[in-house]
């Protein structure tokens, strides 16, 4: 009988924790109140973001914040008349403070894959990117994804280009950032990389001198999206996102902003 009156609270407990969408809401969870109404409660929206990859999320010289992930938060943030807060992290534990309830969205330059469609539901795309292949200048033994297969590569835990260099076979070394990433490129401890086309045009662009080149593109661009939790509570928010995200596409903002980044439009 112990062993079940354990069990019960143990269940009741964990209910309790895995229920409601917004952090820090399970009053609010409890009287039905859902995420979007708990944040323009608030006043604010908690987004999470690495703050470390340019020109996504990244603090220039002054130290500010800035980047196209940045000003899209602001801007969806203003379309929602509340305040946009970033908390910067390290990219394999976004989604688990996005699980935790720590965060209310994460703005990273997430692309959209059939596994995370099963844990998480995405707001509209504001993004099209392709996945570049990089080797240094000197190298012509890889010149294609194909070409992968044992050779070693550096991409950050978790992310899509991890997951797809080990696809093709090769050992993937884990690593927290774009700059690191590429310094054990150059080191020779990886053969290659894969990361965002624009986001190599970004670093060659500040490091033109940089012995890199791309060497493949996949042939279809990937849908870049805002990952939220699933739940009923949810579903208010992510509305108004996809409201705010096509209303930014249509005033030419998502434009505006691209241009400014990434020195094209890779909001359609």
């Amino acid at each position: 009988m112990k062993k079940s009156i354990g069990l019960l609270l143990v269940v009741s407990l964990m209910t309790g924790l895995l229920a409601g969408c917004s952090p820090a809401s399970k009053t609010d969870s409890a009287a039905g109140v859902d995420l979007l109404n708990s944040i323009k409660s608030k006043g604010k929206i908690v987004f999470a973001m690495e703050g470390q990859w340019a020109p996504w999320t990244y603090h220039d010289e002054s130290g500010e914040l800035v980047g196209y992930d940045t000003e899209v938060g602001k801007a969806i943030a203003e379309k929602l008349g509340v305040e946009a807060e970033f908390v910067e992290g390290e990219w394999d534990g976004l989604f688990a403070g996005l699980d935790g309830g720590r965060y209310d969205a994460i703005i990273n330059g997430v692309e959209i894959t059939d596994e995370r469609r099963e844990k998480y539901d995405f707001t509209t795309p504001y993004a099209y990117i392709r996945t570049a292949l990089v080797v240094k200048d000197d190298n012509d033994d890889i010149r294609s994804f194909e070409d992968l297969k044992g050779k070693k590569t550096s991409n950050s835990l978790g992310s899509t280009y991890a997951d797809m260099a080990a696809e093709y076979g090769a050992e993937v070394q884990n690593v927290d950032t774009l700059s690191e990433t590429i310094d054990m490129l150059l080191s020779g401890r990886v053969d290659a990389t894969l990361n965002a086309e624009v986001s190599f045009f970004d670093y060659l662009k500040e490091h033109p001198d940089a012995p890199i080149k791309t060497v493949a593109l996949t042939d279809e661009a990937s849908e870049v999206s805002i990952p939220l939790r699933k739940g009923g509570e949810c579903d208010s928010l992510k509305a108004e996102i996809d409201k705010a995200i096509k209303e930014l596409a249509a005033e030419g903002k998502l434009t505006e902003l691209s241009n400014k980044y990434f020195g094209s439009d890779i909001s359609k």
